[in-house]
């Protein structure tokens, strides 16, 4: 009888614990990015994540990895992108765009955030910073595959189809990366460079980019088992797919 009347005390401290530890993570997590690093695997709400949330965290910051040295990069080929920005120094431009809080919407973005973004870095007529709108655009789309979340808990779960949409995003937006060019006939963002040494560096970097979700959205199918639509993209149709989750 004992157990039994001490079940909904232990019941409610188990609840306001796992409350608490989500607040935490909530109030200690900062910018709309998830966090440089490795996660620190000592703090109170670790005690609420099972192996896989732990797996898909490495994964998302794998990913923002590859974001960052992306956006690095593109800004040191595109110099001219950088003087556009608010605040034309490499490191300020970069914190701002990973590490604010900003949700991902920018003035100068038009408020613009995921594919809209995306699109703005390959439109001919747009005069921004074509950089700014390639790393935001990427860095939300991404965002809103994992539900705009930066840390998993065991009752979170992920929806493999929009991360699967976001891969194939990723091919496409590494087409245009290297495909699209002004009226003039030159890329609008230099990119890959092909001569007697070549640099594939941003290349490899989406690649790292598309594994990453592609695993993801097979563990989520695993852990979630509904049919993913798999799209065939080509870059004749250079159509965006839809990465906001479906929702239960």
């Amino acid at each position: 009888m004992e157990r039994q009347g001490s079940w909904p005390t232990s019941r409610s401290a188990l609840l306001w614990a796992w409350g608490l530890a989500v607040g935490l993570a909530a109030c200690g997590s900062t910018g709309t990015a998830p966090p440089k690093g490795s996660a620190d695997r000592t703090a109170p709400a670790e005690l609420f994540k099972g192996d896989i949330d732990r797996v898909v965290e490495t994964h998302q910051r794998a990913i923002f990895a590859s974001l960052r040295r992306l956006t690095e990069k593109l800004y040191r080929r595109n110099p001219r992108e950088l003087r556009k920005a608010p605040q034309p120094e490499l490191a300020r431009a970069m914190a701002r765009i990973y590490e604010n809080p900003h949700a991902w919407r920018m003035a100068e973005l038009e408020n613009r955030r995921d594919i809209d973004a995306l699109q703005l870095a390959f439109r001919p007529e747009f005069t921004g910073d074509r950089v700014a709108a390639f790393s935001v655009g990427m860095a939300s789309m991404v965002q809103s595959a994992f539900g705009d979340r930066t840390e998993f808990f065991l009752l979170d779960s992920l929806d493999a189809q929009p991360l699967y949409n976001a891969a194939r995003n990723v091919e496409l937006a590494a087409w245009k990366l290297a495909n699209s060019r002004g009226a003039d006939g030159q890329l609008l963002l230099l990119s890959n460079q092909m001569g007697e040494v070549n640099n594939l560096s941003f290349e490899r970097e989406m690649g790292r980019i598309i594994g990453h979700l592609d695993v993801l959205s097979e563990i989520a199918s695993e852990k979630n088992p509904r049919t993913v639509v798999r799209v065939v993209q080509t870059v004749a149709s250079t159509v965006f797919l839809p990465v906001r989750p479906s929702g239960p």
